[in-house]
């Protein structure tokens, strides 16, 4: 659960001109009207890295994040805007993501990084980035909103940002700042822009001697990847996810994949080593999937080390886990607990707390006791912003160093309440501190390097913690999947451990 505040767009709408002035594209060389000025796009991305890095995290590894900047510094020196003091940040994130701000700012998670299986292909992914920027995308966006209203305009030139969370989480924050229909149009860049992207991320590659072709193999990848979601979803007789992934918020299709391939074939050349060894080591220890300071979740378990607390999904139930909060919801997703944390200045009793945070119109309270912490359970009636009364059921707890949480029963509907309410209340009961056992279990995981062995992928994933389709999880990391090649034996592949 990521504890700091959410991300601010509308502030950054001040620095836009209304009205636009006539600018030169560094790639193209043709004047082209924006709201935007390369200082505007400077001080844009200046201000909105900071949210980023309070928001996300960068990941807390100097050693990761100067291979990445250094491999990010040497494709943008060779850019169409290498005056531009550039950013490259590894985010503390398991999604499989990259997207970049207006001005020079790149971020890859870890999540996307443990699938990459050279520098190449990381050179790939961050080339097509910057790509994005030194085409000035984010401010072609924005000016062709600029008709909409301040609000959208303002989420329309952070869509990069949005993105980070995928096509989903885009939209939803997006509609936050402005309810209009322009909003959605921040989830993506449009076709053309994508391709430009990537026939300048591939001159980039080539520009550093890195084969272009490895354009292809990461798209081919994380194709694979979202090939690997659906047939999981599928097997638990689910709809294949539209969730957050590089190509989730980045359109892709056969089309996009056979304009890879034509555009990395228009060059021919001698290029150097794909830097598969030096990737595989600069990845070695690396968390894989959550890690301890977001929280972990094993199974129907739910661990936090540093807040020291810990909660229990019911049979059935499934732990969702995002920045704002975190939701145990039931099979059929109609309902859930969500558990918040509560900032201290909402009061320092649990009466203030209600008050100044649930806001009643009336209700009653009830004290009690989960595994020892002080409880306040409340049932009662609150006015939502259209003015109609709403009914409300939640508990707040005081957990370990004094914090407070909230656990709001929630549900599509009232009928959906009333058959989950017993296992709200299970889940509920869960919450307690952390124990030593439960510390142990929250261990977070690592990507490693081994030989493969003659056993292949099956073998490994004998060994491997991963709890599903663990042998489609190590080939999907070693791009493996999907009928590709196998490595050899002896050769250095990823697992987790």
């Amino acid at each position: 659960m990521n504890l700091r505040r959410t991300l601010t767009v509308v502030s950054l709408a001040v620095m836009l001109s209304a009205c636009g002035t006539q600018v030169v594209n560094p790639v193209t060389g043709q004047s082209e009207r924006s709201v935007m000025s390369e200082q505007d796009e400077i001080a844009t991305g200046k201000k909105a890295h900071q949210e980023i890095l309070q928001e996300y995290g960068a990941y807390a590894n100097p050693k990761l994040q100067a291979y990445v900047n250094d491999v990010g510094q040497r494709l943008a020196k060779q850019s169409h805007r290498a005056n531009l003091a550039w950013t490259f940040t590894v985010l503390d994130s398991p999604d499989i993501n990259a997207f970049a701000l207006p001005g020079g700012y790149v971020y890859i998670t870890r999540g996307i990084m443990a699938y990459l299986d050279s520098e190449a292909e990381l050179a790939g992914v961050v080339g097509h980035e910057i790509g994005h920027v030194t085409a000035r995308h984010g401010a072609q966006r924005a000016t062709r909103q600029q008709t909409a209203g301040l609000g959208v305009l303002a989420a329309t030139v952070l869509g990069a940002v949005l993105e980070a969370g995928g096509v989903g989480g885009a939209t939803d924050l997006a509609g936050q700042v402005s309810q209009t229909a322009a909003a959605g149009y921040v989830a993506s860049y449009s076709r053309e822009q994508e391709l430009q992207a990537d026939q300048l991320g591939a001159e980039y590659l080539v520009r550093n001697q890195y084969n272009p072709q490895n354009m292809i193999d990461v798209i081919v990848l994380l194709k694979n990847q979202e090939q690997f979601a659906a047939d999981a979803a599928r097997a638990e007789g689910k709809a294949a996810p539209s969730g957050s992934s590089w190509l989730a918020s980045h359109p892709s299709n056969d089309k996009r994949l056979a304009d890879i391939r034509q555009t990395a074939s228009k060059y021919q050349g001698n290029y150097g080593d794909d830097g598969r060894a030096r990737y595989l080591q600069a990845v070695e220890g690396m968390t894989f999937g959550d890690s301890r300071e977001q929280g972990v979740t094993r199974g129907r378990n739910f661990y936090h080390e540093p807040l020291g607390i810990a909660l229990t999904a019911p049979a059935g139930w499934q732990v969702q886990n995002s920045q704002e909060a975190i939701v145990l919801a039931n099979g059929a997703r109609d309902a859930g607990l969500i558990v918040r944390l509560v900032p201290p200045k909402a009061g320092s009793t649990h009466e203030e707390v209600i008050r100044n945070v649930v806001k009643p119109t009336e209700g009653r309270t009830e004290a009690r006791t989960l595994h020892g912490l002080a409880a306040t359970h409340f049932t009662g009636t609150v006015r939502n912003e259209q003015g109609q009364s709403q009914a409300v059921t939640l508990t707040l707890v005081t957990g370990p160093g004094g914090r407070n949480y909230l656990m709001q029963y929630a549900a599509k509907d009232a009928a959906a309440l009333q058959r989950a309410t017993a296992q709200m209340v299970e889940a509920e009961a869960s919450f307690r501190a952390i124990t030593a056992a439960d510390r142990a279990a929250a261990k977070p995981w690592s990507v490693k390097t081994v030989p493969y062995p003659r056993g292949g992928f099956a073998e490994l994933a004998r060994s491997s913690p991963l709890p599903v389709r663990a042998e489609a999880q190590l080939r999907l990391m070693n791009s493996a999947y999907g009928g590709s090649a196998e490595p050899k034996p002896g050769q250095q592949v990823k697992v987790v451990y």
